[in-house]
């Protein structure tokens, strides 16, 4: 199967009728569970699903791990979904994942960010007015991408905040999308046609 594509992305959409019976029960799995119900998801479009999911379904069981994890972290953490969409965008940011931003960036708005926030992340500034909440997700996501590891001070206020179960969703989250934006970027998935780029590159 070619792996090139005409809207420059380098794993082309694999049509429906042309998935191996394990493609199959990923695209299925992902379809039945709760990302389809967000009108904005990959998953709930018709027709080949895109996305991330369409570079994962080049190994299909590592890529149903990985959509059964994304699931877990999504719409199981203990984070509030405004907090968990903030660590998000920081990661997206970092990576300079112009897809992830672009998909995540309406969550955070929807579940209750405020667009300042989210256009001085994207700018690579420290947000001027954030809640506590918010400036310790903050903290804790860009010192982990920078330092791979956080100070004790973020750690412990972290710990104090949002426990350990917090802190371990707070990791997961950052972790997690650090390869969604990988898979994103060798891809160069595009954005739906008519939609310009929301990061400028570093």
């Amino acid at each position: 199967m070619s792996t090139t594509a005409s809207d420059g992305r380098r794993f082309a959409l694999i049509p429906l009728d042309r998935l191996t019976d394990e493609q199959r029960a990923v695209v299925d799995a992902i379809r039945s569970g709760p990302r389809s119900k967000l009108k904005s998801s990959a998953a709930s479009a018709p027709g080949p699903i895109g996305g991330p999911f369409n570079v994962m379904l080049r190994s299909p069981g590592i890529g149903m791990s990985i959509q059964r994890l994304g699931e877990d972290i999504r719409f199981r953490s203990s984070l509030p979904p405004r907090l968990n969409e903030m660590a998000i965008l920081i990661t997206a940011r970092h990576y300079t994942s112009q897809y992830e931003w672009f998909a995540h960036h309406k969550l955070a708005m929807e579940n209750g960010l405020d667009r300042a926030v989210s256009q001085a992340i994207a700018e690579g500034r420290r947000p001027e007015r954030m809640d506590a909440d918010e400036a310790l997700v903050y903290d804790f996501s860009t010192e982990l991408h920078a330092q791979h590891g956080v100070s004790d001070a973020t750690y412990q206020a972290a710990m104090a905040r949002f426990g350990e179960r917090g802190v371990v969703d707070l990791i997961a989250v950052n972790g997690f999308y650090c390869l969604v934006s990988l898979l994103l970027n060798v891809d160069r998935t595009p954005l739906p046609e008519g939609e310009s780029l929301p990061l400028k590159e570093k």
